[in-house]
């Protein structure tokens, strides 16, 4: 089993990085393989509502997100770490999985179905619950299991040398991967015993106006 931490910061090696290493650590220690995806720092695209992935199963446009979806499939689960700008999540990782899952909801793929995901949030102060709850969002609509540590996915710090010193927050990680780890564990074994995922029924699409 493997699980692909999702880097979303500018920063290649920061405290996203920090806080998704010491994750990494304790899934490991699980038994858990995992790799790193930097989605970079060039300007990432918000979704042009351009309904072609519904014909690819993939984004029109070239760039980190179908690098991940190419690859999304092999994994078993996912953590999707971003720090916090302006309250929320950087608007890199959130034009990233609009049209990441966008594209796999739309396109017909089922790279993330009953996946376990996790959100990690890397702030100097605040804004960290919010972040956490909008990250979630994306993960319930997918029908992605979403795991927990015993307080909210979060680390503080400026620097990675802050971020390590944040005690609770590295061992809030340690204890998020051990989850996951559990998690994946279980999973494995009721698909063992040959427990069948559940029935997916027809999508029906209404709004206020019927």
């Amino acid at each position: 089993m493997k699980v692909l931490l999702v880097n979303g910061s500018p920063h290649k090696e920061g405290c996203t990085y920090t806080a998704l290493c010491e994750l990494s650590g304790a899934l490991n220690q699980n038994g858990i393989d995992t790799d790193m995806f930097w989605i970079g720092n060039k300007p990432i695209s918000g979704c042009i509502a351009c309904y072609k992935c519904v014909e690819q199963n993939k984004c029109v446009i070239t760039d980190s997100v179908n690098e991940f979806l190419e690859i999304a499939g092999d994994y078993d689960g996912f953590v999707f770490g971003t720090p916090v700008h302006w309250g929320g999540a950087c608007g890199a990782i959130t034009s990233f999985l609009d049209r990441a899952f966008y594209a796999d909801a739309k396109g017909g793929g089922k790279r993330f179905l009953f996946k376990p995901a996790a959100a990690v949030i890397s702030a100097r102060r605040a804004g960290t619950t919010f972040t956490w709850d909008q990250l979630n969002k994306y993960f319930g609509l997918m029908q992605m299991p979403i795991i927990t540590s015993r307080y909210w996915n979060m680390v503080h710090g400026t620097t990675p040398e802050e971020v390590r010193q944040d005690l609770e927050g590295m061992q809030v990680m340690r204890m998020l991967g051990n989850n996951m780890a559990y998690f994946l564990k279980c999973q494995e074994v009721g698909n063992k015993l040959g427990i069948p995922q559940p029935t997916q029924e027809p999508f029906v699409f209404t709004n206020f106006i019927r």
